[in-house]
This record gives C-alpha cells, structure tokens and sequence, in this order.
C-alpha cells in the first residue's frame, strides 16, 4: 500500500501566492508521474494572518505543522507589517528558531539555455542556520540586538562547536555525494574567536572525510572567487550571515535570484523556501520566476526520500528538476532568464513536461 505524505502549503506575501502555488500544481503532476500521493494542507502565515490571527505566524499554523511530513514556505514581507509585527522575528525566523532547523542548504546551478554570469556553475551552499551573526538567531527570547544607551546599538554574534559540527556534517555528507570538495568560508583574521572556531571544528570534522578535498577563504576573497571561478566550487559551508550574502551573490552570477532555491532543515524536520524575498514590485502581474520555489520542493523531495528510504519521492524530485530544465532548454523562461512567458505560462510549460508518459 502506498503511503500518502501530508505537506503544508503557506503562500506568504508578495509573490508567494503566484509562486507557491505553481510549485504545488508542479509537484503534483510530477507526485502523479511517480506514483506518489500527496495530502496538501493549506495554512495561514504573513499579511492575511495578521488580519484574520492578529499575528503572521499563528500557533495554529505551527502545530498544524509539527503533524505534517514537509512544508512549503513562500516569502514573506514583514518590513511592510504594521508595529509590533514589524520588529518581531519573521515568520520564517520563527519557524526555522521553533523547529529547530539548523541547516539551510542552498544551490546555485545555471541552466543551458538560461543567461547567466557563468554558465556552468553548479555549487551549493550549506549555511549554519541557528546562530552566528544574525542577532535573532542567537537569544532564547528577543532578538539579540539592543541599545544600551541613545545612539549606541550592539547586537550578539554566537558561534558553538556543537552547532558548527552538525552543520559541518551535513556538508561534508554532501560533499562526499557530489564532487567531494568543500570549501570553509570565514573571516577568521578578523573575527578570531567565533569565524575562527567555525573554521577549525570544520577543519576537525574533515579528519571524518579523508576522501574529500577541503580548502578554506576569507569571506571578502570568495566573494570574488565565486565571480571569477563560480565553477570550481562544489560545496560550501559557512556561518548564517555569510552563507545569506554568498548565496544571493551564487543565484545571481548562475542565471538570477529567481532560481535560487533552498530547504531549511533539521535531523526530522525540512520546509522548502526559495532564497528570495517576496518582490513586492512585481506581486501580482504574472511575471514572478517560479523556478526557485518549483526547485525548493524538488530539494524536500529529494530530503523526505532519504529520510523516509522511498525512491518513488526520489523520482519526484527527479521529475521535477527534469521538466524545469527541458522547458528552459526548450527556450521557455521567464524575463529575468531573457525569455518572455509569464509566470502561469512557464508553469503550464512544465507541468505538460512532467506528465505521465513525456
């Protein structure tokens, strides 16, 4: 009998409603390709939830999805929340803090067919997600940042060796299924206790993966390096306000922000969430790229097939990526990409890709 795996779907601000959806009716049609059943539940979360909860992420929501298998999370737009909303933790800090979700993986691949900065990038970035120089990250009530007297603001920047070495592993595990190279990003000549003890636990966990290659770069100089040679880099890790900035640079040099996809997880818990915002400039007129929300659920996918040893979930997630890269090789994409179609159009596009018997 085949398990059905029950997913939540939260649409967020901006273009989420366009985007997330698209990547659910994607996924279903490729879930029906692959034998696999899907229960979706719909949730609220962002802009609407303020209205109708009195609060972007309701409790609701997160109990609801402590019950699910995975989530979709779309952008959220909380500088646009009105006070206190505003200055709270955002609703996706609050699900990855509450759910523990400590590594934010990120790739950056470029498409044949697709203008790109370089065109054969194919890297991914694993960045600690817990704590590190993101202020909120790192307190168990309120944000990290505060003001001790007028004109004065400080804000706590926490690196542990227990949360570098997890996220160190699931890099190097990575790294190990790939072209078994990983890449250390710190700033280590600066900030020599905390980036300096991220490096060395990295360094440490190495000794785990002899057949690995490992090699290490100041932050400021792998910026420029992923310019150059984007393409000599296969996996790296960093802490969280590095890893944010480096894979922002990565999805724009390999086509554009709007195929930057990413999965926030931890040991029994993964939600897809592209890396960017919710383009509030754009919302609504049909023009958003959906390519990075579409392969955010490929990559839970891929997540809940090795958590759950079922291959079919496997074949989703390969029909998935398939179909997105046979319509842009096809010369289907959206403006950012240097095509034409809107955003329904390229959806209908793959979702004819990855029906039964293409």
């Amino acid at each position: 009998m085949s398990t059905t795996y029950r997913l939540g779907v939260l649409e967020g601000d901006g273009i989420g409603p366009e985007i997330v959806p698209a990547s659910v009716e994607i996924t279903t049609a490729a879930a029906t390709a692959a034998g696999v059943a899907i229960d979706w539940v719909t949730l609220p979360l962002g802009a609407d939830a303020i209205a109708s909860h009195g609060t972007p992420t309701p409790g609701e929501t997160t109990r609801a999805l402590a019950g699910l298998d995975g989530w979709f999370l779309g952008p959220h737009d909380s500088v646009a929340y009105p006070e206190p909303h505003r200055s709270a933790l955002n609703p996706s800090g609050t699900l990855r803090k509450h759910f523990a979700l400590f590594a934010n993986i990120r790739p950056a691949k470029s498409f044949p067919g697709a203008e790109a900065v370089c065109r054969n990038a194919d890297l991914v970035i694993v960045r600690e997600n817990t704590e590190g120089f993101y202020a909120d990250r790192n307190t168990y009530a309120g944000t990290g940042e505060f003001s001790p007297v007028e004109g004065v603001a400080i804000a706590m920047g926490i690196i542990t060796r227990e949360a570098t070495e997890r996220v160190a592993r699931v890099a190097f595990d990575l790294a190990r299924s790939r072209r078994k190279k990983l890449t250390i990003v710190h700033k280590a000549n600066v900030l020599k206790l905390t980036t300096g003890l991220f490096r060395s636990v990295c360094q440490e966990v190495a000794r785990e993966y002899p057949d690995v290659a490992v090699d290490d770069f100041h932050i400021d100089a792998m910026t420029v390096h992923l310019v150059r040679r984007a393409q000599d880099f296969d996996v790296i890790v960093t802490e969280n306000m590095f890893g944010d900035i480096l894979s922002d640079l990565a999805g724009e040099i390999s086509g554009s922000l709007g195929t930057a996809p990413s999965i926030n997880a931890s040991a029994d818990t993964a939600m897809a969430q592209a890396a960017h915002g919710s383009a509030p400039d754009i919302a609504g007129r049909d023009v958003a790229n959906p390519v990075a929300m579409i392969l955010s659920g490929a990559m839970l996918f891929e997540w809940l097939a090795a958590r759950h040893e079922d291959p079919a979930l496997a074949a989703v997630a390969r029909g998935i990526e398939k179909g997105v890269a046979d319509v842009i090789a096809a010369g289907t994409s959206t403006r950012d990409l240097g095509g034409s179609a809107s955003t329904t159009e390229f959806t209908a596009a793959v979702v004819e890709a990855v029906r039964p018997g293409r």
